[in-house]
C-alpha cells in the first residue's frame, strides 16, 4: 500500500513543481484626435517586443524601459513618414515563471494612420 502511494504522490508532485505561471496585464492610450476625417489607416496592429529575464530577481530592465524598448522597436520596424504618427497603443505584459527564473516580455501594439496634407493655395 505504501509503495502504491509513492507512485501516485511522486508524479503529483513533480507536476506541481514543474508547472510554470504567467500573468497578463497591460493599457490603451490614444496618442492623437481622430474626431475629424482627415486621416486615413496606413496599417493596423503594427507590433513591437522586449524581453527581460531575471534570475532570483536580478537582472532584465525595469518596467518603462520594457516599454521604451517595445516602442522603439516598434519604430524600427515601421518607419513613420511625414504625415503619419501612432494611435490607439496598446501596452501588453506576459510575466511567466519557472522556479527561480521570471521574465517579462512587453508587447506594444498601435495602428498608424496618415493625416492628409492640407491644400496648398
Amino acid at each position: 500500500m505504501k509503495q502504491l502511494n509513492l507512485k501516485v504522490i511522486i508524479p503529483i508532485i513533480l507536476l506541481v513543481v514543474l508547472q510554470s505561471c504567467a500573468f497578463h496585464g497591460g493599457y490603451m492610450s490614444n496618442s492623437a484626435s481622430l474626431s475629424s476625417n482627415n486621416f486615413q489607416y496606413v496599417k493596423n496592429n503594427a507590433q513591437g517586443t522586449a524581453m527581460a529575464t531575471y534570475v532570483f530577481g536580478l537582472g532584465g530592465n525595469e518596467k518603462m524601459a520594457l516599454v521604451n524598448e517595445a516602442k522603439m522597436d516598434l519604430l524600427e520596424k515601421n518607419r513613420l513618414k511625414p504625415n503619419q504618427t501612432l494611435v490607439n497603443i496598446t501596452v501588453n505584459f506576459k510575466q511567466s515563471f519557472i522556479f527561480f527564473v521570471s521574465t517579462n516580455r512587453c508587447t506594444v501594439t498601435a495602428d498608424i494612420v496618415e493625416f492628409n496634407s492640407p491644400a496648398k493655395w
